[in-house]
């Protein structure tokens, strides 16, 4: 019987995880998978009213009852909000969590980005790759064989590259749960997201606001539908109009296997040269 994949995601912030890759990791621990999510940083900065003390607990509340909904794992790190660095001290923190993890596959943020905290998140993950393997770095926690496969999460950032997607994965039958494990984060996806971007409109009615909510889910999720090559949207059974996550390969990773690429994702590998069978 084939051992099941294990799938770590690094999101800057306790909810990138859940927007980037819920609905994937839905269906990835439908498939028998382990999932866990992690949040470099604590959270603790974005509010407009809320204090960062009490905004860590509330943050590290919601992030427990999203994980919930998916049925993955998650943790948070301790590191602040807002000013998270591309330190040693960083990345000995992610180098000891993959190596205690152990997973196939790592996800996180691409290095272009306009948050920080997304960008070194994502540096972060790259200056750990490889040296996951070397015993002599943080040696208390025994080096990883086998260099875990990383991909990046999509975004709509275009400089210096635009996101070039390798591998999708169709959620419109998993978007009600996605939707609930967002709104699990009612402070972000209901207070502080809407008032960064100016908006007035969100019900106060809890059926209506899922409703509200799963309208700007499904519109990221056909935008993301919309970068990827017909090629790869008809490999996972989707077309223009579906809800779609989809993922670019990192090169500082190892490479999945054809058969493991096509457990996680579903499809053959179109573009990447995979690890020999």
């Amino acid at each position: 019987m084939t051992d099941p994949l294990r799938i770590l995601v690094f999101g800057a912030h306790p909810d990138d995880a859940e927007y980037k890759c819920g609905g994937s990791a839905v269906h990835w621990i439908r498939q028998g998978h382990a999932v866990k999510f992690i949040s470099v940083t604590d959270g603790r900065s974005g509010h407009h009213r809320i204090g960062p003390d009490d905004l860590v607990q509330i943050r590290r509340t919601e992030a427990r009852s999203a994980a919930g909904v998916l049925g993955v794992e998650s943790e948070i790190l301790p590191f602040p909000d807002g000013a998270l660095e591309p330190s040693l001290d960083a990345r000995h923190a992610l180098i000891r969590v993959e190596r205690e993890w152990r997973p196939d596959v790592v996800l996180t943020h691409r290095p272009n980005d306009y948050h920080p905290d997304h960008r070194y998140t994502s540096q972060l993950v790259q200056d750990a790759a490889y040296m996951v393997m070397v015993p002599h770095v943080c040696p208390e926690v025994p080096a990883l064989r086998r260099n875990p496969a990383i991909f990046y999460l999509s975004d709509a950032f275009r400089k210096p590259s635009p996101f070039a997607p390798d591998a999708a994965v169709r959620i419109d039958d998993v978007l009600e749960l996605k939707v609930k494990a967002l709104a699990a984060h009612h402070s972000q996806f209901f207070e502080w997201l809407p008032h960064v971007a100016g908006e007035t409109g969100v019900p106060l009615d809890p059926g209506k606001r899922l409703k509200w909510l799963g309208e700007a889910v499904s519109q990221r999720g056909r935008e993301v539908a919309g970068c990827c090559p017909d090629g790869l949207l008809e490999a996972c059974g989707g077309d223009r109009s579906s809800l779609i996550e989809a993922f670019e390969a990192c090169e500082y990773g190892g490479r999945l296997s054809r058969v493991d690429f096509r457990r996680l994702f579903g499809h053959d590998p179109l573009n990447l040269r995979p690890e020999a069978e």
